[in-house]
């Protein structure tokens, strides 16, 4: 149990530090869209934007990792108290991801609504 924990607490974080690395196809080429003192109001909407979607993944992708040791806990453990933890992990992920795509839902809406109801993205409005 020791070396879990050990291992969960210098690998978690050095595993988010290179996620980024490993996933190209869901992050944008570089989440800061302007170099220097080309940067505009329309950048830091775009900004945002790059902010919001990794941020969205890494929770999904956090979420996944989560779910799968909250699994691992309850298959392998049969008293009952681990079990309860295990259930209880689950509905801990289950409610941070409602919180999550429901936040960035109402975010999205609201800017929708906003910028006059228009069904684009809204760091579009610039372009």
């Amino acid at each position: 149990m020791r070396a879990v924990r050990f291992a969960l607490a210098y690998l978690t974080p050095v595993s988010l530090a290179l996620l980024p690395l490993v996933s190209n196809a869901a992050l944008p080429d570089s989440i800061v869209p302007c170099k220097g003192l080309d940067c505009t109001v329309c950048s830091l909407a775009t900004l945002a934007q790059n902010l919001l979607n990794a941020g969205i993944f890494m929770a999904i992708f956090i979420s996944a990792l989560l779910f799968a040791y909250a699994g691992w806990l309850y298959l392998t453990n049969e008293a009952i108290g681990q079990q309860q933890k295990a259930k209880g992990m689950f509905l801990n992920v289950v409610v941070g991801l409602v919180l999550i795509l429901g936040a960035w839902l109402i975010v999205d809406t609201l800017m929708k609504v906003m910028l006059g109801g228009s069904y684009m993205p809204w760091n579009s409005v610039c372009s």
